[in-house]
């Protein structure tokens, strides 16, 4: 029998957050902002998030290769529809962990020539950090685990968790339905 995973953010915790980073946003910049989403770990907080916004933001979206370690490489796959000159903009992200990937995506929407750019992340795993990043936004300082839920997923799976949880990467590996029955209460099979 595997262990359950830990939960590290309970739903109501995400949620009581979410509402102060809306709260946040709004007041610094008013209905001037643009929000951006990096597809698909962001999409739950980005929603929730734009939804508690008291401003009206122009959203977009945009969508890069899955990072791949020891690569050290990540494509745009789908680019923004927005043109960010003169604009004040946050790039959403549900986890900033090495700050690579995030280096790369600022300077992207740098080159764009915004106003200013700024990130708003869920998640901050600091301690696994190799380029510093500016982070303007930040939900949750979280601990050097592998996390899934509301956004985070393995192969696919649990990103529909209305919470943060520390799953077992080996046992996920093995098996990627290896916690279906623990957070959905359906057998898997076994």
């Amino acid at each position: 029998m595997i262990a359950a995973p830990e939960t590290l953010i309970s739903g109501e915790q995400l949620h009581r957050r979410v509402d102060r980073l809306a709260r946040t946003i709004s007041d610094t910049y008013g209905d001037g902002v643009v929000l951006v989403s990096v597809l698909k770990g962001s999409l739950l907080f980005f929603s929730d998030l734009v939804r508690r916004l008291s401003v009206a933001p122009i959203v977009d979206f945009l969508a890069i290769t899955p990072y791949e370690a020891g690569s050290g490489r990540v494509r745009l796959i789908k680019d923004l529809d927005v043109d960010l000159a003169g604009r004040d903009v946050v790039l959403v992200e549900d986890i900033v962990d090495t700050g690579l990937t995030l280096a790369y995506l600022l300077g992207e929407l740098g080159r764009r020539d915004p106003n200013s750019l700024q990130v708003c992340t869920l998640l901050d795993r600091s301690s696994r950090r190799i380029l510093p990043t500016p982070l303007r936004f930040v939900g949750f300082e979280i601990p050097d685990e592998f996390v899934i839920g509301y956004g985070l997923d393995y192969a696919g799976r649990y990103r529909n968790l209305d919470l943060v949880a520390a799953a077992d990467p080996a046992v996920l590996s093995e098996d990627p339905d290896a916690y279906v029955n623990h957070f959905y209460g359906v057998p898997t099979g076994d």
